[in-house]
C-alpha cells in the first residue's frame, strides 16, 4: 500500500491540507472500517500505521491480537518517533 494511494482512496486527493473536516472524518471512518475487515497481516499493519500518522489509530492491544503484531507496530512507531525528532534537531 503506497500513501498516495491511501490518500486517495479514503480522501479523494493526495494533498490532505485540501480535505474538509466532514470529508476527513468520513474517510477515516471508512479507513478504520477497512482496517476491521482486512485479514492480511501486513495490510493491516499499513493501514493502522496510515490512522497512526493521522492520529486516530487504535490501542495496540485492541488492533493486533498477535504480540509480534504489536512489537513491529511498537518498533515502526519507535522509527518515526525518531525520525520526526531527528528533523527537529
Amino acid at each position: 500500500m503506497l500513501l498516495d494511494d491511501l490518500l486517495q482512496r479514503y480522501f479523494a486527493t493526495d494533498d490532505l491540507s485540501s480535505v474538509s473536516p466532514e470529508a476527513r472524518a468520513s474517510g477515516i471512518e471508512r479507513c478504520r472500517v477497512d482496517f476491521g475487515l482486512e485479514q492480511d497481516r501486513g495490510k493491516r499493519f499499513a493501514l493502522w500505521s496510515f490512522l497512526h500518522m493521522l492520529g486516530v489509530a487504535p490501542d495496540l492491544d485492541v488492533a493486533f491480537e498477535d504480540e509480534d503484531d504489536r512489537e513491529a507496530t511498537r518498533n515502526f512507531m519507535d522509527l518515526l518517533a525518531a525520525s520526526q525528532e531527528a528533523r527537529e534537531n
